[in-house]
């Protein structure tokens, strides 16, 4: 999964789907930050959002794979899938600290996840021993922890696509291929997915 790189950035999310903004965000990461990869870490369950609409582990973790085949700076992980549900950040943290311990793992996230950080299991622990690299989504100032000396601001350009607007589009016939990596447009189409 993970090459031997120095510093390698946690990018968590559901990816229900992947799409052009979460690959635009991971690109400016990996450019403007000390970074040295990028790893997607495919979450099956995430304990404050609804699963209904959720397409099963294997396919979103097949559209990831799609998503960043050709660029060697990207891994895709499915080790959430393995652990207890639902997921924590923390115990994911653990298990990959246990497997990779030469490697410092940053984590990657929205300001939007930062203003509910507190929420977080663990959250003292993951701040104590991680940095976070913070991007800023619409409406969001990231809350009280904007200023904690774990966090990192990168400014990186405000994306406004979100998974749940793709959905709703191709559940309305939309054809809106060009939110999306090409691969993963496929794949959605052919498989019917969201309709």
């Amino acid at each position: 999964m993970l090459q031997n790189s120095k510093k390698t950035g946690l990018y968590f999310g559901s990816f229900n789907p992947v799409h052009i903004g979460h690959l635009a965000i991971a690109n400016y990461m990996l450019e403007f930050t000390d970074l040295d990869d990028i790893c997607f870490v495919v979450s099956p369950q995430n304990p404050l959002k609804s699963k209904e609409t959720l397409l099963a582990n294997h396919h979103r973790y097949a559209m990831v794979m799609r998503a960043i085949e050709d660029y060697s700076k990207f891994q895709v992980s499915n080790i959430e899938f393995k652990l207890p549900l639902p997921s924590y950040t923390i115990n994911t943290l653990t298990v990959l600290g246990e497997k990779y311990p030469q490697k410092q793992f940053v984590l990657i996230m929205g300001s939007d996840n930062l203003s509910n950080f507190k929420k977080w299991k663990n959250y003292e622990s993951i701040l104590q021993y991680y940095q976070l690299y913070v991007y800023p989504r619409p409406g969001s100032d990231g809350g009280a922890l904007r200023d904690h000396p774990s966090v990192t601001w990168v400014d990186a350009p405000l994306m406004e696509i979100s998974s749940s607007f793709i959905r709703r589009a191709i559940h309305q016939n939309k054809d809106i291929r060009f939110f999306l990596p090409e691969k993963v447009w496929i794949y959605i189409d052919e498989m019917g997915f969201y309709k």
